[in-house]
């Protein structure tokens, strides 16, 4: 592939990279990239973290033109090849993409410039990551003076699934990876919080941009969704905007705990660690899950919903896993309930709607 098929300007437009989910090669550290980075981005350095200390260092004391001259010692030969060979592959296989480094300097002019020699005009990022992030921010703030809706509802009221068949929702439980209670973690961990943030902020730019005078639809979630949280600018009028409150009843509410906490995380867990090793670990971690409920639960309480989660899960490594239910019902309606209870009646003066789970999706897929 030679130059002249690939040749495109450098850009700043970031709102035109952002909504057409632009792939992004990061030529920083692994360790920068690790602090926070983008979606559809592929961390290719130009320097490990040593190296980068290194030549930081050397900046430091000695000046650029020495920092440079130890860059290009310590990035030659093999080294220098193996990277020129990755970066190719990525413009090979994105050739819309962009490259780009912290400020836009000289690590992604060096990368950009070693592309050139090996046949690739490959455009980089006016301004680096820190331009990209500053942008996402600045949305961010934009997009919390949105409309929103907020749905609300009892543990167990499928409301993820209920955002997720709506055009005009954000799940941030989906871009948190976690479920937001106690028993909310999800496999794979969570990112971190900005990297949740740049996400959080490109999908709400994308929802504007679809239809700018529709409102969003939000899960109603705390402060934290796990250990992410959700920024201030945007849950100030999360706590502002009307809400939609979904009503399903408790065994129907048991079911879709049952089917979403036990059978599909005991699936997630198996995939990932194979069978018997999966169950024990998502054994152990319901147990940890419950553990982390004991001091708001009560030691008694606690206790015999231990027992029974024990007798279930040794009755579901044996094929049964339906005894599952009979923890799930007291937690929900005894623990869960009750709180909810309370916290909705703090925020009844905002609801605007009441509903079955349907009559609700009906009512926010017809908001506008």
């Amino acid at each position: 592939m030679g130059a002249s098929a690939l040749s495109r300007p450098d850009s700043r437009d970031f709102t035109r990279l952002f909504l057409a989910d632009t792939p992004f090669m990061d030529t920083r550290s692994p360790g920068e990239f690790a602090e926070g980075a983008f979606p559809h981005t592929v961390n290719l350095p130009l320097m490990d973290d040593e190296q980068r200390a290194q030549v930081g260092l050397c900046y430091k004391q000695q000046g650029q033109q020495a920092a440079i001259a130890l860059g290009h010692q310590l990035v030659q030969g093999a080294v220098k090849d193996s990277r020129i060979a990755a970066w190719l592959d990525f413009a090979q296989r994105h050739p819309n993409g962009y490259l780009y480094c912290f400020r836009g300097g000289l690590r992604s002019r060096i990368s950009q410039q070693w592309l050139m020699q090996a046949g690739i005009d490959y455009p980089r990022i006016i301004g680096g990551y820190k331009a990209l992030r500053r942008f996402l921010i600045h949305q961010l703030e934009t997009s919390a003076q949105h409309r929103f809706i907020i749905v609300s509802g009892q543990t167990g009221c499928a409301k993820t699934r209920l955002l997720q068949g709506l055009t005009n929702a954000v799940d941030l439980e989906g871009l948190a990876n976690h479920r937001g209670s106690a028993f909310g973690k999800r496999l794979g961990g969570q990112p971190n919080q900005i990297g949740f943030e740049n996400a959080l902020s490109i999908a709400l730019m994308k929802r504007r941009h679809a239809a700018p005078q529709s409102v969003i639809v939000l899960e109603d979630e705390s402060r934290l969704i796990g250990r992410i949280a959700v920024p201030e600018v945007l849950r100030e009028s999360m706590m502002q905007a009307p809400l939609a409150v979904v009503e399903m009843p408790l065994p129907e509410r048991v079911e879709h705990t049952f089917h979403n906490y036990i059978l599909r995380n005991l699936a997630d867990w198996q995939t990932h660690a194979g069978e018997l090793a999966g169950f024990a670990g998502f054994g152990e971690e319901l147990r940890q899950n419950l553990a982390s409920l004991q001091r708001r639960l009560g030691g008694q309480r606690h206790s015999q919903l231990l027992s029974e989660m024990n007798a279930a899960l040794a009755a579901h490594v044996r094929g049964n896993p339906e005894a599952h239910r009979a923890w799930i019902e007291p937690l929900l309606r005894d623990y869960y309930d009750p709180m909810y209870a309370y916290q909705l009646g703090l925020k009844a003066g905002r609801v605007v709607f009441r509903g079955s789970y349907a009559q609700v999706a009906a009512y926010l897929g017809e908001a506008h």
